[in-house]
């Protein structure tokens, strides 16, 4: 899903959708508002449906590095194949040369005022339709004259705990029968 795709959900959920409007609405401050509300609920959701992230790195026994040298957006690392290693905090000390396979999370892209809207989200789509709620409760948790805000966190609060934080199913395989 990209970026305007997403406005237009929140917008036309919340009945602030003007298809003739430059910013997809006619009310300046919740367009104003919109991208840094988005990068906020993101940033939550991700904690909840990680974003999996992937790379090799050529090492020698010895070297240690970072986290954060492995990946800028690394959330939390999974596991290290291909090479032992130790892990001791936020380092990684490499026992001996060759390539190491780094599975890890990560944090998103961040949403900034500057996003084209062609922008394509990473959260999986059970992901994103949660947080069309996130972002309509919190642009509209200040407009006193109305109760959606309220409503809406509250959908939005019901849905994240229904969120499945799985990508995967585990398998076990048993060859040769078993003996009870």
């Amino acid at each position: 899903m990209t970026l305007e795709e997403f406005k237009i959900k929140v917008y036309t959920l919340i009945e602030e959708y003007s298809e003739n409007a430059e910013d997809m609405t006619e009310d300046e401050d919740i367009a104003a508002k919109m991208n840094s509300v988005v990068n906020q609920v993101q940033n939550e959701i991700a904690r909840f449906k990680k974003i999996n992230g992937y790379t090799t790195i050529d090492v020698e026994k010895g070297q240690e590095m970072t986290l954060k040298d492995i990946d800028e957006q690394l959330y939390q690392l999974q596991l290290i194949r291909g090479v032992n290693t130790e892990i001791i905090g936020d380092r990684v000390i490499f026992d001996e040369d060759g390539t190491a396979k780094v599975y890890y999370y990560k944090y998103p892209t961040q949403i900034t005022q500057d996003t084209d809207d062609s922008y394509e989200f990473e959260l999986d789509t059970d992901a994103l339709e949660v947080m069309v709620y996130g972002v309509a409760a919190d642009l509209l948790k200040s407009d006193v004259s109305s109760n959606y805000g309220k409503i809406y966190a509250d959908r939005y609060r019901e849905m994240k705990q229904e969120l499945d934080p799985r990508k995967s199913m585990g398998m076990i395989y048993i060859e040769g029968g078993t003996e009870v």
